[in-house]
């Protein structure tokens, strides 16, 4: 027998049929309880593992208020809810629920739900219990198992854990972070460590695609389904059948999308665009955003269902100022990386170089880092990295004080910055290590801003011979 699951639900219909998912699968039921006073009686008397609890319940105290008494008792709960506002939302989450489960329920995440529910609650418990006998103990998962993920602070050691407990499911996984904070190398390797790692990893940036695009990129379309369509065009989801599909800036996608998205979650089928036939599809969904998907549920830009059906198991990415430790690992293994790329012998980087990338915060996260060390291989002439330019962080007191007249414009700043460059390149702008190859753009690009912006070749070669 399985653990013993409580029931807080005053809606019969959904309640019963919870019950006969749940006695199919093993699990023993105490009686269903449609309040929070009845509720409080059956805990005392039945002593559940773990509660499955509706956000909205008849009477004074709602699901909310009896899932602040379940935290004091250290008995693992899960939300049940159809609906819900951006205030009641995150008076929920503050209670530190184990998931939320929409109405009306699919068995199967209903089960994966509680599996995972148990799993982190029975973590808590013993992690509770190993910070009370050992002032230093903790679980690691070593980051040497993950190719490419590079630190050893606390919050990545977490987020990999958190990748060795989903990695092995077909869970839905939602990556949440700032950009550059490494969200596609997490979806690399929860498919690298899971029993799909054989079959198909498809990455789609919603971002990137315009919006009349995306529904043929993904689903795919037939021929003659709309005006240029001249032949029968596989989707993304089909091309990562039996495998994962990781779809970046999730937050991106239009409304009307969102609607088709849901259904492939809830029936595990597609139509291609201009088709009539639907095709049963096999693939594991991560998907990743740097926006407050909250708030866009709340402002009406993202659909409720789809943001809970995609929040089975979240994972925060840490950003890169709160895991300074690894700031040195990173760019001494970048560099490694540019060196070899670039051709030269550079050994490291002087400590005052690095005690200045640690104190920085890094508003680009790994990415911008990446970037700088990129930058910095190619203008160092020396064996080691001795000395480099580091934006200065403004504090936001002295920042909120600036006058807004002193604010420069966008193209002032771009002007500046590719002034800079400029110098830095000795007035080159093509070729190996010119400011084109820094800047990572075309070279007619950089000549197109170049005289837009009113920087003279001549005018900057005669200023830096004078």
């Amino acid at each position: 027998m399985k653990n013993k699951i409580l029931i807080v639900e005053d809606q019969f219909v959904e309640a019963n049929n919870l019950q006969m998912i749940l006695e199919r699968a093993g699990y023993e039921v105490c009686p269903i309880a449609r309040s929070v006073s009845i509720a409080l009686e059956i805990i005392e008397k039945e002593k559940p593992d773990l509660v499955l609890l509706d956000i909205f319940l008849k009477g004074k105290l709602t699901g909310i208020d009896l899932a602040k008494i379940l935290q004091e008792q250290q008995i693992a709960f899960v939300y049940l809810s159809a609906n819900s506002n951006k205030e009641i939302l995150d008076a929920a989450k503050a209670t530190k629920p184990y998931g939320f489960l929409v109405k009306p329920f699919r068995e199967k995440d209903v089960l994966v739900t509680l599996d995972i529910a148990n799993y982190l609650h029975e973590n808590n418990l013993q992690s509770a219990i190993r910070q009370e006998s050992q002032q230093a103990a903790k679980q690691s998962f070593p980051t040497t198992h993950f190719k490419d993920i590079i630190g050893k602070s606390r919050s990545l050691d977490l987020v990999l854990n958190h990748v060795q407990i989903v990695a092995p499911t077909n869970t839905s996984v939602l990556l949440l972070g700032e950009s550059g904070t490494g969200k596609e190398r997490i979806a690399d390797a929860i498919h690298l460590h899971s029993s799909r790692k054989n079959k198909p990893l498809i990455k789609v940036n919603c971002a990137a695609l315009p919006a009349s695009l995306i529904e043929s990129e993904l689903f795919g379309h037939e021929k003659g389904a709309f005006t240029g369509a001249t032949e029968r065009r596989i989707g993304k989801f089909e091309q990562a059948q039996s495998g994962t599909i990781f779809l970046d800036e999730i937050g991106e996608m239009p409304l009307d999308l969102q609607v088709k998205l849901l259904r492939v979650l809830q029936e595990k089928e597609i139509e291609r665009v201009g088709g009539r036939t639907t095709f049963k599809v096999d693939v594991r969904i991560i998907a990743a955003t740097n926006r407050n998907l909250e708030k866009e549920v709340a402002e009406g830009r993202f659909r409720m269902d789809l943001y809970y059906r995609l929040n089975v198991f979240p994972i925060v990415m840490p950003q890169l100022r709160e895991r300074k430790e690894d700031i040195p690992l990173l760019a001494q293994y970048f560099l490694e990386i540019y060196t070899r790329k670039i051709g030269k012998q550079i050994t490291g980087l002087s400590d005052n170089v690095l005690e200045a990338l640690v104190q920085y915060s890094w508003p680009g996260n790994i990415r911008e880092l990446e970037h700088f060390i990129e930058r910095a291989v190619l203008l160092t002439q020396t064996e080691m990295i001795q000395h480099v330019s580091i934006p200065v962080d403004v504090p936001k007191e002295e920042a909120s004080l600036k006058n807004p007249q002193d604010i420069k414009s966008m193209e002032e700043m771009e002007r500046e910055h590719i002034l800079w460059v400029l110098e830095q390149c000795n007035g080159k702008v093509f070729g190996p290590g010119g400011a084109a190859e820094l800047l990572k753009v075309p070279v007619s690009t950089l000549n197109s801003r170049m005289k837009k912006l009113g920087i003279e070749k001549e005018n900057f070669f005669s200023i830096n011979k004078s």
